[in-house]
């Protein structure tokens, strides 16, 4: 059950948040779930600790997204909706005209989450499109978790998108080496911040991006 005591004990830095919200959220992590039964959006294993594990682990960027500066996030192999339809759920009401962009190839996977935006009326724009094949996109954020690596997302970044100011990642356990590895092809700064889910994770927030000569 997702509540003002998850959100608390969580120490996730989001002010006031609505019981509304809670329960969009909650239901939003049923529905998952549900569907779970019939395509494939998390794992099987996960379905009992989705509140952390997904929930949660996809609300804990919202400090880098709720800004002045920020209007537009795109969300690239969005699945289940993870973290694009958390984030529009949980800025909603914050800051409505907030939009969230999600790429997801899959008919089956871009149905429904069309579906959970029409029932939670949230201002997402679902693409069923093969982001590589697009270009010339713009956005404030470009956010992915669980897609792609962090090579493959940079080369995205720099050749499909006309646009855009920073790129937010979730790592693993050897996330310092891949930032470190991925310095020789790259210029980049970056902010990083343990995850809250995980004691050998981090989340990231890319800037500056610019690919060396050579």
């Amino acid at each position: 059950m997702i509540d003002s005591d998850f959100i608390k004990n969580s120490k996730l830095r989001i002010q006031n948040v609505s019981r509304e919200t809670l329960d969009e959220l909650n239901k939003y992590s049923l529905s998952i779930i549900k569907k779970n039964k019939e395509i494939n959006l998390i794992s099987s294993s996960s379905e009992n600790s989705i509140n952390t594990r997904h929930i949660l682990d996809s609300a804990q960027i919202i400090d880098f997204i709720d800004k002045n500066d920020i209007k537009i996030c795109t969300d690239l192999g969005s699945g289940a909706g993870l973290p694009g339809i958390v984030l529009a759920i949980l800025m909603k009401p914050k800051k409505r005209e907030f939009k969230v962009i999600l790429y997801e190839k899959s008919y089956h996977k871009s149905k429904f989450l069309k579906e959970i935006s029409k029932k939670f009326k949230l201002n997402t724009e679902i693409k069923q499109k093969n982001i590589f094949e697009q270009k010339n996109l713009r956005t404030d954020i470009i956010i992915s978790r669980a897609f792609k690596p962090l090579s493959v997302i940079f080369e995205i970044a720099s050749k499909n998108f006309k646009k855009f100011k920073y790129i937010i990642l979730f790592l693993g356990k050897s996330g310092k080496e891949i930032l470190k590895e991925s310095s020789k092809k790259w210029k980049f700064d970056y902010e990083e911040k343990k995850s809250l889910t995980s004691d050998q994770s981090l989340v990231v927030k890319i800037s500056n991006l610019q690919k060396k000569n050579g």
